[in-house]
């Protein structure tokens, strides 16, 4: 969503996962370059650490996000790690994107981030450390609860897809909004 920088201590990117039906939510912090693969692993832990267990039935997975940063909607590299993250769980995964402008109707931004915000206003972050302590610190009279961990996974930059991945995806386009919303199925392993 939004990175915050340091000279000194370092930055780190944050992407969350808002459970509405558990009023729970799941923050990563990037610790090196925001990318897609940074932000579909933010997916992958949060499926791992709690969706799974939490949803043991659950054959697909929706995905709402808006249409800029690491997982934008014309990014390639954001599909081939959604493909690989589909693969290995067995999830199909719904991406459905806000359309330009609208990125504030997501429900992470009302029911996760902003409580966020609130909870370490005026707050001096020290280390990274402190961020995931104040992350995780976070609480509402609704009872959300927040989980955060520091993803220390390097990432490189400049990952070129090529035509032959991306045609090798199992992308279902919607007929409404073919460009942004779409399915990935995981491929069969026969």
């Amino acid at each position: 969503m939004h990175d915050f920088i340091d000279p000194e201590g370092g930055k780190v990117a944050p992407y969350g996962a808002y459970d509405l039906a558990a009023n729970t939510g799941w923050q990563s912090l990037g610790s090196g370059y925001d990318t897609a693969e940074c932000a579909v692993n933010a997916i992958r832990r949060w499926h791992e650490v709690a969706g799974r267990s939490r949803y043991p039935q659950a054959d697909r997975l929706m995905i709402t996000a808006d249409g800029g940063g690491s997982n934008g909607s014309r990014l390639r590299l954001w599909k081939r790690e959604l493909q690989t993250l589909a693969d290995e769980t067995g999830l199909a995964l719904q991406v459905c994107r806000y359309p330009p402008g609208t990125s504030k109707w997501n429900k992470i931004e009302h029911h996760l981030f902003c409580y966020i915000t609130q909870n370490w206003r005026g707050k001096p972050v020290f280390s990274r450390a402190a961020v995931v302590e104040l992350i995780a610190d976070t609480t509402t009279k609704i009872d959300l609860t927040v989980r955060c961990e520091l993803d220390q996974n390097n990432y490189a930059k400049a990952i070129k897809v090529t035509g032959a991945e991306i045609a090798n995806l199992n992308i279902t386009t919607n007929a409404w909004h073919p460009k942004g919303s779409y399915t990935i199925s995981p491929r069969s392993t026969t």
